[in-house]
């Protein structure tokens, strides 16, 4: 018994070791990117950009020593296998462009972190037509390309006021 638990508390040391040196690296990581300036859980940054009728908060805005700003989006969540899922990077680039609109001045890239990575998205031709797409895509009317279902529609909040909605009538 006082095996096991000798064994028990030796692998909490080691898992609470690697979570330090995790959170070290991120520090370390942190000071390259640059100084804090924002961050949503207390000095909240909303950018606004009335060019692209587009309004978005990153999780966290960083001042590179040259004066640009990086957007960072935390994903609670593992780095996909795959590297990150294109909705990720788009709304990263959504806040990318938004800093662009609000300084005047591109980040070079924006920061997608994850609970066990990060990674780094330049803000490059790609990724902003990327944005730019899926925002005419938004804008765009309706062109009545779903496919409608009952077990679709019914957890949808947009049903009571669709026109092809398949939901039970509330």
């Amino acid at each position: 018994m006082i095996l096991l638990v000798a064994l028990g508390l030796g692998l909490a040391g080691v898992v609470a070791c690697a979570t330090g040196a995790l959170a070290l690296r991120r520090r370390a990581a942190d000071r390259r990117l640059g100084a804090l300036v924002a961050i949503d859980a207390g000095r909240p940054a909303t950018l606004r950009s009335e060019r692209y009728r587009l309004v978005g908060r990153p999780d966290a805005l960083r001042r590179r020593p040259d004066g640009r700003l990086v957007p960072i989006e935390l994903k609670h969540r593992s780095l996909p296998r795959r590297g990150p899922y294109p909705s990720h990077l788009v709304q990263l680039g959504a806040y990318c462009l938004l800093v662009e609109e609000t300084t005047g001045v591109a980040p070079p890239f924006g920061l997608l972190r994850y609970r066990d990575g990060e990674v780094e998205v330049p803000f490059d031709a790609e990724l902003r037509r990327t944005v730019l797409a899926a925002l005419a895509a938004a804008k765009a009317p309706y062109d009545g390309s779903a496919d409608p279902s009952p077990a679709k529609c019914a957890g949808c909040p947009w049903s009571p006021r669709c026109d092809r909605s398949q939901a039970p009538a509330r």
